[in-house]
């Protein structure tokens, strides 16, 4: 048996919160660690709004990594991108044990973790260290459960995170903050988008000031991409909303990420927990989000790139996000079950489905579903 296999044997014996520490430990301590190339599935792809080249398409999904600890060692499992977070300006304990549960049926987890994390101080001495990756390194931001203003929370993480980032997600989608969801809605995601849009341009401005003064700037309009990451439990209205305020004055955003955790609960869940509050990921979350996917990428016909994410577990589940018109995908969940090994898996899979349907690129395979019935 593989050392990863036997060490995702042994963390799931532990309660998921202590396996998850276990997990990050043995990781910063390189127990088992592999070094699978990303290149080697000839599955890379761009996202072309936000300029970003990956070696292939399957990235990490924030949450897993929170505090940029081993995003160098899950790179060495063959993930395309790694984003890590969510962090908060302050640290936060979060919300009160027990938190995490397994839902072992369903192949599905109910967290309200509530942004628990070390804060921007810890988190960005330690992403320093992705400045030159050449996978690139995202970092999700949010805010502190107890802020006044919950605006200004995403102001300062950008700032924090800009100059180490190779890109960014404001994360408003968690519903594990009270309230927090409420910036999807029309008039504050307008003022959030319109704040932390300036926000971004000082923080370029300020970056590429740097670089200038330390001669490696490239281009004098050198920029990062920034991503906004939306639940999945959006009705038709809502979509049309986030779609026309993230379209309005400025248009600064790269992309979306769909989605983040549902508050839904299908009435084919198996397992005891299922009645536990907090947000839904894995198995069950798939074709939800794959649909509301699907509606925006619809609509928006490439004006953003769009991640997809919920429910992967497979190369056929990322292909269908792919051609529900993601430009690449982010997976988390499924680890809990399959191990670090899934990753290479997946792209194996999805390089010999892309090669079935004759698509010679990611980006001819994006999209596909919906172009085919236009």
């Amino acid at each position: 048996m593989a050392a990863t296999d036997l060490a995702t044997r042994l963390v799931r014996l532990l309660p998921p919160e202590a396996a998850h520490k276990a997990t990050i430990k043995g990781l910063k301590a390189g127990i088992g660690l592999p070094r699978v190339s990303p290149l080697q599935w000839n599955i890379p792809v761009r996202l072309p709004n936000a300029g970003l080249h990956l070696f292939n398409p399957v990235g990490l999904a924030a949450g897993f990594d929170k505090n940029a600890e081993v995003f160098e060692q899950m790179l060495r499992f063959g993930f395309g991108f790694v984003e890590c977070g969510t962090v908060t300006p302050q640290p936060q304990p979060g919300n009160p044990k027990p938190r995490l549960f397994r839902l072992g049926k369903d192949d599905a987890v109910i967290n309200r973790m509530g942004f628990n994390n070390e804060g921007l101080r810890a988190f960005t001495a330690r992403l320093r260290k992705a400045e030159n990756r050449l996978s690139p390194i995202g970092a999700n931001v949010g805010a502190n459960k107890d802020s006044k203003d919950r605006i200004a929370d995403y102001q300062a993480g950008i700032k924090a995170v800009y100059p180490y980032a190779r890109y960014m997600t404001i994360n408003i989608s968690s519903p594990n903050t009270p309230g927090l969801r409420g910036l999807q809605d029309k008039r504050a995601l307008q003022e959030l988008l319109e704040r932390c849009g300036g926000a971004v341009s000082k923080a370029q401005m300020e970056f590429n000031v740097e670089l200038a003064s330390e001669g490696r700037l490239e281009e004098e309009d050198d920029w990062k991409p920034v991503f906004l990451k939306v639940a999945p439990d959006l009705d038709e209205a809502a979509i049309g909303d986030i779609i026309e305020a993230v379209r309005g004055p400025g248009h600064w955003l790269s992309g979306l990420i769909i989605s983040n955790t549902t508050v839904e609960r299908p009435d084919t869940l198996m397992s005891a927990h299922r009645s536990e509050t907090g947000g839904l990921s894995g198995a069950p979350l798939f074709e939800r989000s794959t649909r509301v996917l699907r509606e925006f990428a619809s609509e928006l016909m490439g004006e953003f790139d769009l991640i997809g994410a919920g429910g992967i577990s497979s190369g056929a589940e990322a292909y269908a996000k792919i051609r529900a018109g993601a430009h690449a995908v982010q997976l988390y969940s499924a680890l809990v079950y399959h191990g670090p090994k899934l990753v290479a898996e997946i792209n194996r899979e999805l390089a010999a489905r892309l090669h079935a349907d004759g698509f010679t690129s990611v980006e001819q395979a994006v999209g596909a579903d919906f172009r085919a019935s236009a």
